[in-house]
């Protein structure tokens, strides 16, 4: 089968069912009569953007991050505002503190966007690491997510 088509039959499975692992993506495809390998799933992961997010119940699972035609800053501006609990600056990092299984989906927004202030990403369950290429660019990107991050006083 071509990647195109599978990954077509992986997006419709994604949205479709309650997918959390590659084991329930690759036992998904097998039931569709498609055989893939662990590492070809997990090419296909990569390429198309999927991320583990929390689901309306709350349970997290696979999702495909798309913008949905929404400008990609606008994006990151109202997840900043929406997920984010804090932001620390220690010299050239930025540590980016979110409400519980938002990390990933951040950081993918973050990364998507390519800023030239940030050098990469270190994601986890509710705090992201952000590498910048030194303390004055650091600061000045701190200073940009502060003014889109929900305060107590908002």
């Amino acid at each position: 089968m071509k990647k195109t088509a599978r990954q077509a039959v992986i997006e419709q499975l994604i949205h479709q069912y309650p997918i959390a692992t590659q084991e329930d993506l690759m036992a998904r495809l097998k039931a569709e009569g498609i055989a893939a390998t662990q590492a070809t799933i997990s090419r296909d992961i990569r390429e198309m953007q999927i991320v583990k997010s929390p689901d309306e119940s709350g349970q997290a699972r696979y999702m495909i991050f798309k913008a949905n035609n929404k400008n990609e800053q606008d994006r990151l501006f109202e997840s900043l505002h929406e997920v984010v609990t804090g932001v620390d600056r220690v010299e050239f990092m930025n540590i980016i503190h979110t409400l519980p299984s938002n990390g990933n989906l951040l950081a993918a927004i973050i990364d998507d966007l390519k800023l030239p202030e940030v050098s990469g990403t270190l994601a986890g369950h509710d705090t992201i690491f952000i590498v910048s290429p030194s303390v004055t660019v650091a600061k000045s990107l701190h200073d940009l997510l502060m003014s889109h991050v929900q305060t107590d006083e908002d």
